[in-house]
């Protein structure tokens, strides 16, 4: 049976969503954000896997037909950027600041704990590229020596972190400008960010959509270009 369900697409993916969409359900009736979809999905499915004994590699392997579309899903974030593009093409310079702005602190806030705690270059680049989506964070990892799993496991830490605490942090920051909280939502918690930030209003999904394109690509070339 294990041998079976271990190289089922049909078994990962059905369990998957299924999960996801009672993990979605137990937040909207709990209304808590630490309940996070993702985050209980990931919780639940390392049990299932553990109990019917099933690799974790058997069960990626037999996800790549999901995973594939995780790239055009991050593509289908351009849409509120192209409905709102009259109304930020005035505030691009702006935002493409604070963009740099707050991917080098955080490529510099990640490279100086990792001197602090003596870590390797392969656990520095691993976690390096956090706040970008995984579609441009894991290759980037991988290319310069560091560890994929690490990567994806740092990149959905930050961005269910930034999820939960952004709004916080934005009330108590008193950051009340639509712009500045999307593009700080985008820049620190990538992809699952931006679905916070197109709770909060159309605007702020289409500056936090740009700023993690910004920040992914600004990333991208800053991390080989220092190592």
């Amino acid at each position: 049976m294990t041998e079976f369900l271990s190289g089922s697409s049909l078994f990962a993916i059905t369990l998957t969503l299924l999960i996801w969409r009672l993990a979605s359900f137990l937040q909207k009736k709990a209304k808590s954000p630490v309940l996070h979809p993702i985050l209980v999905s990931t919780a639940v499915i390392i049990v299932v896997l553990l109990v019917l004994k099933i690799p974790n590699a058997a069960y990626q392997a037999s996800m790549k037909p999901l995973s594939f579309l995780m790239t055009p899903a991050t593509v289908c974030l351009a849409v509120p950027l192209y409905e709102q593009i009259r109304v930020l093409r005035g505030k691009l310079p702006a935002i493409l600041a604070g963009v740099a702005c707050g991917t080098v602190v955080s490529l510099l806030c990640v490279a100086g704990l990792c001197l602090l705690f003596k870590l390797d270059h392969t656990m520095t680049v691993s976690l390096l590229p956090k706040s970008v989506t995984t579609a441009i964070g894991a290759p980037l990892s991988e290319g310069m020596g560091g560890l994929s799993a690490i990567t994806v496991t740092a990149i959905i830490i930050t961005g269910i972190l930034g999820n939960i605490s952004g709004s916080f942090l934005c009330k108590i920051l008193k950051i009340k400008d639509p712009i500045a909280q999307g593009a700080a939502l985008g820049t620190a918690a990538h992809v699952i960010g931006t679905t916070r930030a197109n709770e909060l209003g159309s605007i702020q999904g289409a500056v936090s959509s740009l700023s993690l394109a910004a920040a992914g690509i600004l990333t991208a070339f800053l991390i080989p270009l220092v190592f």
